[in-house]
């Protein structure tokens, strides 16, 4: 694998090729690893995803991923996470249960729950295109601008202990954090590869770190 390399992580789970499309957009070579040994020889990691949460952990300790991936992160690796892959950073998720996350990110996983409030008219899962609230400076969030758009689909949000890492917060029925930034770990909620113009400035701004 070449040096400078973006790996897309792949683990049976989510959109990969249209991740992998997105970084093709603006011009840069991304490539699926899924192996441990893979992930020594990228530059930059990728972690997308779309599906359970239980499911996803499972497919990366099948995979001998785990570890890999948090080393590589604790390495100063930059690495972003896209909407199942924010969620598995965190310590813990109670999507049908209780599972435990990557614990990259200190906070939890819950889901949207409208029933019984003013909101109970809207639709979970989320989706469809939202904006953004910047709360702090994020190397994704250079030249967006304020209140900018991007496409969501996903049931579950979420919590982080340390509200410092919140990069941008979206509304719907609440403000949930959408995307998030600790050094060298980005992550958003919705997906940059569907959100057209901002999406992929996003993932040119990653490719650029």
């Amino acid at each position: 694998m070449a040096v400078g390399m973006i790996g897309i992580i792949d683990y049976d789970m989510g959109n990969l090729h249209s991740v992998q499309k997105g970084f093709e957009q603006v011009g840069v070579d991304a490539k699926f690893v899924s192996q441990p040994d893979q992930l020594d020889a990228c530059e930059k990691i990728v972690l997308p995803g779309v599906g359970a949460f239980c499911d996803a952990m499972q497919s990366l300790r099948e995979k001998q991923l785990t570890d890999p991936i948090i080393s590589a992160v604790k390495q100063g690796k930059p690495t972003l996470g896209i909407c199942l892959g924010l969620q598995l950073l965190f310590d813990v998720s109670y999507e049908d249960g209780e599972y435990q996350g990557l614990g990259l990110v200190s906070g939890s996983v819950q889901k949207f729950d409208f029933e019984g409030t003013d909101q109970a008219s809207l639709k979970v899962p989320h989706m469809g295109w939202n904006a953004l609230a910047q709360k702090s400076i994020s190397p994704l969030n250079q030249d967006i601008e304020e209140g900018a758009y991007t496409y969501f689909v996903h049931s579950y949000y979420v919590v982080p202990e340390d509200a410092s890492v919140i990069a941008t917060s979206t509304q719907y029925g609440i403000e949930f954090v959408s995307s998030i930034v600790k050094d060298n770990l980005m992550a958003t909620q919705f997906h940059p590869e569907k959100s057209q113009r901002i999406g992929l400035k996003m993932l040119e701004n990653f490719s650029k770190l």
